[in-house]
């Protein structure tokens, strides 16, 4: 993920964080899948989502903070 994607992922809603982070979930399911069938060439692909669902959770919990203060 650039860093302007992870810049991106700030100003997106919850409802498309959400939509993102069940994707990037799927995703790494499948990548997991691909390793234990020795399908996958590339391992770091695995690190590399699992950091790209972290942002997505941290900006997810930013937004709930956020949105706890404003009421």
């Amino acid at each position: 993920m650039k860093t302007k994607d992870k810049k991106d992922l700030f100003t997106k809603t919850e409802k498309e964080l959400k939509k993102l982070l069940l994707e990037a979930k799927d995703n790494l399911f499948n990548l997991r899948i691909d390793l234990s069938q020795n399908k996958l060439k590339n391992t770091t692909s695995l690190m590399l989502k699992r950091k790209e669902i972290a942002w997505i959770l941290t900006a997810l919990k930013e937004k709930e903070i956020e949105n706890a203060k404003n009421n």
